[in-house]
């Protein structure tokens, strides 16, 4: 079969055409650029010939190669040309190599060219690190992207979540949610046998019966500490979203913390991730034992709550005081639980010996994923 496309001169011409846009420059003299790839080169050259230069800031005076010497390049013409000439998928990849490895944050201080972007997680985690460097006007234009990115995510947890949480039906309790899965068969027919017509030889109810999905009234309390350290932001991201879906349940009252050195309570703007987000303070220094004793100053009811801790447990102080504040909860009859990532990337960083050490008072400890978080407290509370 590869033979046989080798044979093909249209075949042939294509590896050729393909390999020079990959070598770019330095394969000119033995692979001549098509003429019909001009404006693919050209936009490439753009973003790539920045591995071969000292400078790693933003260039607008690259010129289209395949024309040597043609029109120039500038970043808004370049991203309306990769969004012409690439797959959406090829479009994201370069966008995010364009702001994280060759740092071009005009993408994000230029409301045309910030306007263009794709809206993903890859723009949103972008946005919320430079966003201090965007004037006014782009300010405004990234926080409505956000709020799409983030609605999207929202979106798609909020149906997973409520599987976790509504999943398993309780018997023999009534529901408003009248549907066929929450049918209760057995009630229906205990509750309706003085109905039962000996000339229809069978019941015929005056009320049908239904298994409610939770309790009416089960009240866990969940205190959530989130380390807004720079490595922590996909976590971050992810826990603000998740604080906003179990704050909607009405068994469960949720109080959500951000710290580094210093420790806010966001508990009041829990129906507003966006608002959260671009409150976060990326980076700085880390106190976990600050954070947990006021954690520890939010718990009324100890064996009805439960504390997250999201952090890598790189902790700035003395490791001591964290562990004993660990303790603490724990001894006074409240469920701990530690992620040191609470995201999808798997591969998290975080201090395995301090992991250990709080795993070994009692606490469960492990970096899951949102819907892993939520299957884990629907276990505790059902």
């Amino acid at each position: 079969m590869e033979d046989r496309m080798m044979d093909n001169p249209n075949n042939k011409q294509e590896i050729v055409n393909r390999w020079r846009l990959i070598l770019g420059d330095f394969a000119e003299n033995s692979l001549p650029l098509d003429p019909e790839n001009t404006e693919l080169d050209g936009a490439l050259y753009f973003l790539y010939n920045r591995e071969y230069t000292d400078e790693q800031g933003i260039r607008n005076d690259f010129p289209n190669r395949g024309g040597r010497g043609g029109s120039v390049l500038t970043v808004p013409g370049w991203l309306r040309r990769v969004k012409k000439l690439f797959p959406k998928k090829t479009v994201e990849i370069m966008q995010k190599q364009a702001l994280d490895k060759y740092n071009l944050t005009q993408l994000l201080t230029d409301e045309s060219v910030l306007s263009q972007l794709e809206p993903n997680l890859g723009l949103l985690k972008n946005i919320l690190t430079f966003r201090n460097m965007m004037p006014g006007p782009v300010r405004k234009l990234a926080y409505s992207i956000v709020e799409q990115v983030i609605r999207d995510i929202q979106k798609k947890l909020e149906i997973n979540v409520r599987k976790a949480f509504y999943g398993k039906k309780l018997p023999h309790t009534n529901s408003s949610y009248k549907i066929f899965r929450n049918f209760d068969f057995k009630q229906t027919i205990e509750k309706n046998l003085k109905n039962y017509s000996p000339e229809h030889g069978t019941i015929i109810p005056d009320r049908l019966y239904f298994n409610q999905n939770v309790r009416r009234y089960n009240p866990w309390h969940i205190v959530i500490l989130v380390d807004e350290s720079g490595s922590m932001l996909d976590s971050v991201i992810y826990t603000a979203v998740m604080a906003s879906i179990f704050a909607k349940m009405p068994f469960l009252s949720v109080k959500l913390v951000i710290f580094d050195t210093s420790v806010v309570d966001l508990s009041n703007y829990l129906d507003d991730p966006v608002g959260i987000l671009m409150k976060v303070q990326l980076g700085g220094g880390t106190d976990i034992h600050k954070a947990l004793e006021y954690g520890k100053k939010q718990i009324t009811a100890p064996q009805k709550t439960i504390v997250v801790l999201v952090s890598d447990l790189y902790d700035g102080t003395n490791y001591s005081y964290m562990f004993r504040s660990c303790h603490d909860i724990i001894e006074a009859g409240s469920k701990l639980f530690v992620l040191p990532a609470l995201d999808y990337s798997g591969t998290p960083c975080y201090d395995a010996r301090a992991a250990r050490t709080i795993a070994g008072m009692g606490a469960d400890v492990a970096a899951i994923t949102p819907e892993e978080l939520a299957e884990w407290i629907g276990k505790i509370i059902s």
